[in-house]
């Protein structure tokens, strides 16, 4: 079998083809990883509850542009815009900075973050978790839409302040799992304290904002936007303590009670996250809160 020798020109077109095609099939395995973390990323954020807050729906607000209001008893803080617009909201952001916001309560430029953003809690997120959250972010559609300033009370829009109040309150994270524990309650465990940070509207709190830790899950009277979360400790009679986990996966799942109501309130807004949940991890918030020491609570139901 004779061979002919190749021409110049056609020794460069056969280096361009196969340049072409490793190009095609890296880039193809790019795009199929990038996918694949913001299918992941999507499935954090319903979880976490992010579209609730930082959407003003009820002024006809854009998804994730922000502005929507929430009183506290220290004043009123307007959510930000957390859509990929690079002027007004987390464009130009880093992984590095998205995951010091959630991780540490850091923002750009070293700015303390007020804990009326949960970071408290979403600081027990895996750095997975929060690589996917800001992948899925960052695949939706920007808003030039500039923020609103907060409307806090002296002294607690002093961001200084924070400084002394995370000392005393905050723990960096992430949340480690608990070796004595089944894999079904530390995935549980994550979920209610880490991503769905249930506590948060679920726990009383103290003069200085934080969550009074002894009480955690016992109900909180006169929360953010003036609401009232219930007693979720396994108490049998202030509580959740008659509830079977079945009840409690219900719930998650349709917003109907032990007792044939309906949530209502901000509740409602979690169950729209918690409802597209998977069955396992409906059943594994429901293990972990039935596993909580029971609180008996005076706050009215």
């Amino acid at each position: 079998m004779t061979h002919r020798k190749l021409s110049r020109w056609q020794r460069v077109g056969i280096a361009v083809v196969a340049f072409a095609s490793v190009w095609m099939v890296k880039g193809g395995a790019v795009s199929a990883a990038d996918e694949a973390a913001v299918k992941r990323g999507e499935y954090v954020f319903t979880a976490a509850g992010c579209g609730s807050c930082h959407t003003d729906a009820s002024n006809g607000g854009k998804p994730l542009a922000g502005g929507r209001a929430l009183e506290t008893p220290f004043g009123t803080f307007f959510s930000p815009n957390i859509t990929p617009d690079p002027q007004f909201g987390i464009g130009r952001w880093s992984d590095a900075d998205f995951r010091a916001a959630l991780r540490e309560g850091i923002g750009l430029d070293g700015v303390h973050l007020f804990p009326v953003f949960p970071f408290t809690s979403f600081t027990g997120m895996t750095d997975r978790d929060l690589a996917d959250l800001h992948a899925y972010l960052a695949a939706q559609p920007p808003v030039p839409q500039a923020n609103k300033p907060h409307e806090a009370k002296p002294p607690f829009g002093w961001r200084l302040l924070m400084v002394f109040w995370r000392s005393l309150f905050f723990t960096e994270g992430p949340l480690q799992p608990v070796p004595e524990k089944s894999e079904e309650w530390n995935r549980g465990n994550y979920l209610v304290n880490a991503v769905a940070h249930c506590g948060e509207c679920h726990s009383p709190r103290n003069m200085l904002g934080a969550l009074k830790e002894r009480e955690a899950f016992s109900g909180n009277i006169g929360g953010p936007d003036h609401q009232n979360a219930p007693n979720i400790t396994p108490d049998p009679e202030t509580g959740i303590g008659t509830w079977s986990n079945e009840d409690i996966v219900h719930l998650l799942k349709t917003g109907e009670t032990a007792e044939f109501d309906a949530v209502s309130s901000g509740m409602r807004e979690v169950v729209r996250g918690t409802a597209q949940l998977t069955d396992a991890d409906r059943r594994a918030i429901a293990v972990y809160l039935k596993s909580l020491p029971p609180i008996r609570s005076d706050k009215p139901r």
